[in-house]
């Protein structure tokens, strides 16, 4: 026990002398470690290990000798872009809603929490391996709950049939009889018999809804299928993959930002560093001869790589996908290996092309289908709430506030194609000008640039420094591609107001501070920087 004791001391660097201080940040930093190897499967989980390990940081610093607060460049916009949310929220249409969602605004106190609390490089490389490594339990699971299957999917179901009634389909799959999962037609038929009504949970390709049978309209027969009316059933394995978080879009999201922090990584191991010449344009060159080490770590990165890949192919989620691609693209070209960029691009496009396939037959939709019911949505979702955002000047500035759409969904027609009331915009920037105004856009956007703007200059600054290692530079290069795919795929998903896909994009925030951090203490040391970091 002393011997963790003294590891995780050193990890952390906890070097005071007060006995119940020590203990503070111990706990500090191990509820650190569940929120990382939590984030990827659980937002309860999530959550609990953040806000347990936050008010332990924050009675720690009630206590001698106190730690001053980390001060970052995105104090300032962080701070004014949640300020303006309270503002918007205090004028909402319905204030009090409004002023409820601001728990999910203040989730970027992650940030402050990781930059606070992880003091050393090595400890910012042991927690993004660990939320690799995590994610890795997700991605390994994903092809396995495909190969066992789910549900029962309909085959063959005649007119008659209690589940035709309940119009329901061919290729229709039955996941959930009043909240008791199905695994075979026999636990259907022993459901019903047990219930006048029966409420079924149903999947229907890009669609989860609920349906209602009656004990009365089963049949006469023998067995489960005649009495359903079906000719036949299987185990299903044709839907979008969720990981455990029970939603396709989320866990596209999170595998997004995870699997560019690991290609970051993955390049950085395979390209290695600079030996100081500071004229050359390369950033990174093959000059410095890998170490065996450092050739497992690609070799085992490579396998998480594809692992994340084919686990973001099984969901199905254009816009996550092409946003990751986008952020490979952006990291390799950061790199400016000229080599590296024929050759992945050679990779790139029969990737490319397999998803496009896989989608076609998973979806029965392209890419860009006009005539995909979830683009036709989304062109309604724009539509409306561009409206709603320029209908005046009120709601032009402020917003119509979080959430307050959910409240005046008849009085403002926000239906969707089917007559359905839509959720959210399906979009981070439009869903920031119709909720917080102009201003709440520009100051995200605001953040979004300072923290762009902060990992760049890092990674050139620091190109020629032989101690940069190979790790602390593929976590910027992952955690700045990271940000391109989050700001693409924002695009067209309201990843923002996601919290698990929040959570992970801060935590990575914080992460990538903490190594730009170290390393303008360290040059600082040595040399002045330039006014402009």
């Amino acid at each position: 026990m002393r011997n963790f004791l003294e590891k995780l001391d050193r990890l952390a660097a906890i070097e005071v002398e007060n006995n119940f201080v020590r203990w503070m940040e111990r706990a500090a930093f191990v509820f650190m470690i569940l929120m990382f190897v939590c984030a990827p499967h659980s937002i309860a989980a999530t959550q609990i290990a953040w806000l347990t390990g936050m008010f332990i940081w924050v009675v720690r610093m009630f206590f001698k000798p106190r730690p001053p607060l980390v001060r970052t460049p995105l104090d300032v916009a962080l701070w004014v872009f949640f300020a303006w949310s309270i503002i918007t929220s205090i004028f909402s249409y319905d204030p009090l809603t409004s002023l409820d969602k601001l728990r999910n605004v203040a989730l970027f106190l992650i940030f402050y929490y990781v930059v606070n609390v992880v003091k050393t490089k090595r400890a910012v490389v042991f927690l993004a391996f660990a939320i690799i490594t995590s994610t890795m339990v997700s991605v390994v699971w994903t092809p396995v709950e495909r190969i066992i299957g789910r549900g029962v999917e309909i085959v063959g179901a005649a007119q008659q049939s209690p589940l035709s009634k309940a119009l329901l389909i061919n290729g229709d799959t039955l996941l959930k009889a009043n909240e008791r999962k199905i695994k075979t037609p026999n636990d259907l038929i022993a459901e019903m018999q047990e219930n006048e009504a029966t409420e079924l949970f149903v999947y229907r390709p890009d669609y989860y809804f609920k349906v209602t049978v009656k004990r009365t309209d089963l049949l006469g027969g023998a067995g489960a299928l005649e009495r359903l009316g079906v000719s036949d059933w299987k185990r299903s394995r044709n839907w979008r993959s969720a990981g455990f978080y029970g939603h396709y879009t989320t866990f596209a999201e999170v595998l997004q930002l995870v699997a560019s922090l690991t290609f970051g990584l993955f390049i950085a191991a395979l390209v290695g560093k600079r030996r100081g010449n500071t004229e050359r344009k390369n950033q990174f060159e093959h000059r410095i001869p890998a170490s065996p080490r450092r050739r497992v770590a690609a070799s085992l990165l490579t396998v998480c790589l594809a692992g994340m890949s084919f686990a973001l192919l099984l969901t199905v989620t254009r816009a996550s996908q092409l946003a990751f691609l986008i952020s490979a693209a952006v990291i390799i070209l950061l790199i400016g290996n000229r080599k590296m960029i024929f050759v992945s691009a050679a990779i790139i496009l029969p990737i490319a092309l397999i998803g496009l396939f896989f989608l076609q037959q998973s979806r029965q939709v392209g890419f860009f289908d006009l005539n995909d019911n979830s683009i036709k949505d989304r062109l309604t979702f724009y539509r409306k709430g561009f409206d709603l955002w320029t209908r005046d000047a009120r709601n032009l500035t402020l917003g119509v506030g979080m959430d307050s759409t959910k409240r005046y969904i008849n009085e403002w027609n926000l239906f969707d194609n089917d007559g359905k009331p839509m959720g959210h915009f399906h979009s981070t920037p439009l869903q920031l000008l119709v909720e917080r105004g102009l201003p709440g856009l520009l100051l995200w956007f605001w953040v979004l640039w300072i923290y762009g703007t902060i990992l760049v200059r890092h990674l050139r600054f620091r190109a020629s420094d032989s101690a940069l290692n190979w790790r602390e530079a593929g976590i910027v290069l992952g955690s700045f591609g990271g940000l391109v795919g989050f700001t693409a795929s924002g695009l067209v998903h309201f990843n923002l107001g996601d919290a698990e896909v929040a959570m992970v994009f801060f935590m990575l925030m914080g992460l990538s501070i903490c190594i730009c951090n170290f390393g303008f203490q360290t040059a600082n040391s040595q040399t002045e920087l330039p006014n402009n970091l």
